[in-house]
C-alpha cells in the first residue's frame, strides 16, 4: 500500500527532529558511562580533612551503606580529595540536614598553609539563600567582574537567575563545568553563574562546611575530551 505523499513528508520530518535528540541523548550517555564516583569507601580514604580546630576525619564525617555522606559541620572547615583533576564535569547532590546554614563546593583548590580553612580557591556557594554565587576564596583571581562593590567583606559574583534551591530537607542537584579558565555552575537545572580567566584551573576538589549539618550523595566526576 503506498502512503500519501503528505504522510511520507510527515513522517520524514519527525524522524530527522529525532535524530539530533538521539545522537545528544546517546552523547551524555556515553560521557555518564566515563564518570567516577568521589564517594567509593566508607573510610573516605581519597579525601583529607582540614579544620580548626584540627580533629579526625571520623568526628566530622561518616559515610553510610546507602552513599550518603553526613558531614557534622563544626568545627569549621572542609575535606578536599587527595587528587587534583582538571577539565570536568562535576554532579553533587546536598541537603540540609535539619536546619539551613552555610557550605560550599570547593574548585581548584591550590597549595597552601593545609590549616587555612578557606583555602585558595573558587567557590560554589551552597549557603541558603545565596546559592550558585561564587566567590574568590583567598583572593583566588578570575577575569568575570564581581557584583560586589570593591573593598567588600565578602567579594562574590552573584548568582544570575532567581533563587532555584529547594525546600529545606529535599535533595538539590549542582552540576559544575570546568574547563581551561571557565567555571559554569547549574543548580536544580538552571544556570546560576558563569566565570571566567580564573588563574587557576587544575587542583583538588572541595567541600567546605561552617557549623551546619549537610548531607551529601552521587558526588561525580566526568573527564572532559
Amino acid at each position: 500500500m503506498k502512503l500519501p505523499l503528505a504522510t511520507m513528508a510527515a513522517a520524514l520530518a519527525a524522524l530527522l527532529a529525532f535524530v539530533p535528540f538521539a545522537r545528544a541523548k546517546a552523547g551524555a550517555e556515553a560521557r555518564g558511562a566515563h564518570s567516577v564516583s568521589l564517594l567509593t569507601d566508607s573510610s573516605l580514604s581519597g579525601w583529607r580533612l582540614i579544620s580548626e580546630p584540627a580533629t579526625q576525619m571520623a568526628n566530622v564525617c561518616h559515610l553510610g551503606p546507602d552513599g550518603v555522606l553526613w558531614i557534622a559541620g563544626k568545627p569549621s572547615g572542609f575535606i578536599e580529595t587527595r587528587a587534583s583533576f582538571a577539565n570536568y564535569r562535576l554532579h553533587v547532590e546536598w541537603r540540609w540536614a535539619g536546619h539551613t546554614g552555610n557550605g560550599g563546593i570547593l574548585l581548584h583548590v591550590s597549595s597552601g598553609p593545609m590549616d587555612r580553612v578557606w583555602p585558595l580557591s573558587y567557590q560554589i556557594q551552597l549557603k541558603h539563600g545565596y546559592v550558585g554565587d561564587v566567590l574568590p576564596m583567598a583572593g583566588a583571581p578570575f577575569a568575570t567582574p564581581l557584583t560586589t562593590p570593591p573593598g567588600a567583606r565578602v567579594p562574590l559574583r552573584s548568582h544570575l537567575m532567581p533563587d532555584s534551591e529547594r525546600p529545606a530537607g529535599e535533595w538539590n542537584s549542582c552540576d559544575i563545568v570546568c574547563r581551561g579558565g571557565e567555571i559554569l555552575a547549574t543548580v536544580n537545572g538552571v544556570l546560576q553563574n558563569r566565570i571566567e580567566g580564573c588563574r587557576f584551573t587544575s587542583g583538588p576538589i572541595g567541600i567546605q562546611f561552617e557549623g551546619t549539618p549537610m548531607e551529601f550523595r552521587n558526588i561525580r566526576l566526568t573527564p572532559l575530551d
